[in-house]
This record gives C-alpha cells, sequence and structure tokens, in this order.
C-alpha cells in the first residue's frame, strides 16, 4: 500500500483485539487488497496471528472468514501461534551431512518434544558456510562446526533449561 509501518500504543487491558482488527483496517480504508498489509501488521504487533483476529479482520473487510483464514494459512510467514523461545535453521547441504547434520536434526527433533514449544527448526540446503560445516543459523546468529554437545548447550540455554549434565560447554562452535 503506502510503504510505511505504523507503531501502534500498548494497549490496555480494556481494550480488544477487535478494538485493534478496526484499528488497523481502518489505516488501510478497510480495502480488502490489504489484507496481507493488515495480516502482516497484526502479527507485527502480537508476534503471531491470534485465530480471534481473522473474523474480526474479515468482517471489517466485508470478505468472508474463510477467505482471510486462506490467506493467513496459505503464505509461510503468517503464524498462528505464539513464535517459539529458539528458531533455528540447520543446514542439510552436502558437505554438511558429511560432517553431521544429520545427527544435529535428530538432536533438535528429540529436544522439540522435550521442551514442548520452546524450539522450532527449519531444514535448509545451504547457509553457505560449507568450509565450517556443519552450520546452524539461530536467529540471524551463524555458526559453524556445531556438534551435538554444543547444540544442546545453546538450546537449554536459549531456553532456559541451564547447562547440560551440569556442565557449561558454552561458547562458538569450534
Amino acid at each position: 500500500m503506502n510503504g510505511f509501518r505504523v507503531q501502534y500504543e500498548p494497549m490496555e487491558k480494556k481494550d480488544s483485539n477487535a478494538d485493534l482488527a478496526k484499528i488497523i483496517c481502518r489505516k488501510y480504508l478497510n480495502d480488502a487488497a490489504a489484507l496481507i498489509e493488515i495480516l502482516h501488521d497484526v502479527q507485527e504487533h502480537f508476534g503471531f496471528l491470534p485465530r480471534d483476529m481473522l473474523p474480526e479482520i474479515a468482517g471489517h473487510l466485508n470478505i468472508t472468514r474463510a477467505e482471510a483464514g486462506g490467506v493467513a494459512g496459505f503464505y509461510e510467514d503468517f503464524r498462528t501461534r505464539p513464535p517459539a523461545r529458539m528458531h533455528l535453521k540447520i543446514c542439510r547441504g552436502e558437505a554438511c551431512q558429511s560432517m553431521g547434520a544429520n545427527g544435529l536434526i535428530k538432536l533438535v527433533e528429540r529436544l522439540k518434544r522435550e521442551l514442548e514449544g520452546e524450539i522450532s527448526f527449519e531444514e535448509v540446503f545451504c547457509l553457505g558456510n560449507c568450509a565450517l560445516a556443519p552450520a546452524i543459523m539461530e536467529g540471524e546468529r551463524l555458526t559453524g562446526r556445531v556438534d551435538e554437545s554444543f547444540l544442546e548447550t545453546r538450546i537449554r540455554r536459549s531456553t532456559g533449561q541451564g547447562p547440560v549434565n551440569g556442565q557449561d560447554t558454552g561458547g562458538e562452535g569450534k
């Protein structure tokens, strides 16, 4: 639309999601063509798209709930649940696989079950750090030569679970 972002004031307890939906939709003149921008603004405010916001937005834009939900579900960038405390990208490129990426993935899958909702991860096919394989990315931080012990310690620290087995193997990857 107009290319600028509006900073929304923190809402007081008496304010509702319906009020915020109304404000954001009004910013875009209740134009259904701006649905994606509206959803981005809502997600920027909450960190995700609360389910009770979609019917409110649909009503203001005069579209169906299915249309609003369809757009929110179609694009991978939209989340309908709060994001995990830690998000990892684990490289699955050939160099990283040959240096132990599969073990890192198995470790993260196990910890993801153990730490329900605290971590999320995705497998990517190159992080451009082949010389320091295996590589991971946590947020915007790229780390190479990662082993399972280092990664488990990093995950437990980031999720508030503390050091592994009483040992602190912190620091960077090798």
